[in-house]
Parts: structure tokens; sequence; C-alpha cells
């Protein structure tokens, strides 16, 4: 069985009367990258903050390589590299400077990667750091996070400030991690950028994992948008089970979405129609989570 590299039962954290988070469990094994999804206030940095040692949780337990987060956070930390969401900073020092200095408290070296890893996200390393902007301050800190031989990576939000040709660098980047062995936790509001690089996804909500699994395994309770032409017309289609936003293109061609459970019986009445064609899209990754927050009633 694949070693878990982080190990979450039955997490809270509670500021005063607030509950943060409320019974959280997940886990990451080694060699995988986790999406972790919800949107601003949701608890994904309470949580990785708890993890790294920041914050004591109030119940539950946290272990990373096996070990408590709290407890043991110097011994973690000198087999992991995080990266915030919101970089700060020496001002007075330069890039160059800083990311030197961050690979030595890591126990790290600026090596040719580190060269490599400059050049492709373009950094400017001669700049004092007080003239850089949010997205040049991610760089610095992606580049001392990527640099660093560790066994687990953190990324909060780590593409904020980055324009879209950095963040598929930084894609690239991860997936070569992933070719590594490496493990990778990642809280990102960018949902395609998840969706391409993760193996699998924990969604959270008001400080609680709503769902948890593969992409393959949520699709299977959402929706698949068609759009189909048949030879005899479509217009009954309309009332079948499990079809909604049925929407007649002409008599014989119409766009739908199809509920997983009832596709079998969609697509045997179509045949029965007689298809002439039909294109079919699986949920992406934003339909999930709009799904399960749709589902709550609550407002993004």
């Amino acid at each position: 069985m694949t070693e878990k590299m982080l190990e979450i039962k039955h997490l809270s954290k509670n500021f005063g009367k607030f509950k943060a988070l409320k019974d959280i469990n997940f886990e990451l094994h080694a060699g995988e990258v986790l999406g972790f999804i919800g949107p601003n206030g949701a608890g994904k940095s309470t949580t990785i903050r708890t993890l790294l040692g920041l914050l004591q949780a109030t119940g539950g337990s946290a272990t990373i390589f096996g070990l408590d987060v709290w407890h043991d956070s110097v011994k973690i930390h000198r087999r992991l590299a995080y990266v915030p969401g919101d970089v700060y900073l020496w001002p007075n020092l330069t890039g160059g400077e800083v990311i030197d200095l961050l690979l030595k408290l890591g126990g790290q070296k600026h090596t040719t990667r580190t060269d490599e890893l400059i050049r492709r996200f373009e950094l400017d390393t001669s700049k004092k750091a007080r003239t850089y902007s949010k997205g040049n301050r991610q760089k610095v800190a992606i580049i001392a996070a990527l640099s660093t031989d560790a066994d687990l990576y953190i990324f909060d939000e780590p593409t904020s400030g980055l324009d879209p040709l950095q963040e598929v660098i930084f894609q690239q980047e991860v997936l070569q991690l992933k070719e590594k062995g490496k493990s990778v936790l990642l809280s990102s509001h960018i949902l395609s950028e998840v969706e391409k690089m993760c193996d699998r996804v924990a969604i959270i909500r008001s400080g609680e994992i709503i769902e948890e699994g593969t992409l393959d395994s949520m699709r299977q309770f959402t929706r698949v948008q068609m759009s189909v032409t048949t030879k005899q017309s479509l217009t009954d289609l309309s009332e079948a089970a499990g079809v909604h936003a049925f929407e007649l293109k002409g008599d014989n061609s119409a766009t739908m979405q199809v509920e997983a459970d009832h596709l079998e019986h969609v697509m045997a009445d179509l045949g029965n129609l007689g298809i002439l064609s039909i294109q079919s899209t699986p949920p992406t990754l934003e339909d999930l989570f709009m799904h399960y927050y749709e589902e709550s009633g609550m407002d993004l």
C-alpha cells in the first residue's frame, strides 16, 4: 500500500466561538498531487497553517511523515517546501539574495536547477525585493521551493499574481515533481489548474470537507453535457428521466444535460431515434465545484 505522507483525522480549529475547521479528514499519499479547493474563507489556509505547525489544532490529529504537525514541526520542515499565497520578503535584499537565504534556511544550496528556474520564470534577481510586484514576490518563493529537494511540497494559492504563461510553467514543474514521485498538496482557486495537475481533489466548504476523491469518481454524480442530431424528432426526449436543460436546435437537433445514472437509458432512446451525430462533454472541475456548492444553497 502507498505510504501516507500526510494524514488528517477529525481535525478542528476554533477561534473563540468561531469554528474555522469542523471534523476535517483527508490524506495524501507518496507520489500524489492532491487539490485542496474552496472559496475564500472556507478554511483552506487555516488547514495548511495547522499542518505547518503555525496554528495549534483545537481537536483531532494531523501528521506528516507520521510525525505530529505541532510537536514535531521542526523535523517535518526539514523535509518539506512551502509557498504561501501572499509572500513577504526582506525589502533591502535582492531577489537572488532572498532565494539563497531561503535555500540556506532549508539546508539547501543554490544549484544549476535554481538558475534554470530563474530563467524559466524570467525573474530579475538583481532588483531589491521592495521593488517587486506581487507576481515577482511569488516567483521568488516558488523558485526557492522548487529548488528544494523535499519529500512534500505545500502550495497555498502559489500562482496568485502570476501571468498565464508563468502559471503554465508552474504547472509543468509540478507535473515533473509528480514524475519524480514527490507528494504535493495544492490549494488553488484556479480550477483548471487543479484539474490539469491533481490525482485527487478535496473540496472544503465552511470548514468541512464535503467531497473527496478522483475527478472521475466525482463525475459520476454530475451531469454530462450532450449535443445530438437524430433522424427522428427529439421533442419527446425533453421529458425523459435524468434529462435537464433540454434545448431544441430544430426538430432533430438538441443540447441537453444528462445525469450520469440515466445516461444508459437516454443513449438507448437516442439510438431508437437514429443518431446522426453526437458530442458529449464530461463535467469539468468547475462544474463539479459549482454542483456541490449549489446543492448547499450557498453563494460564492
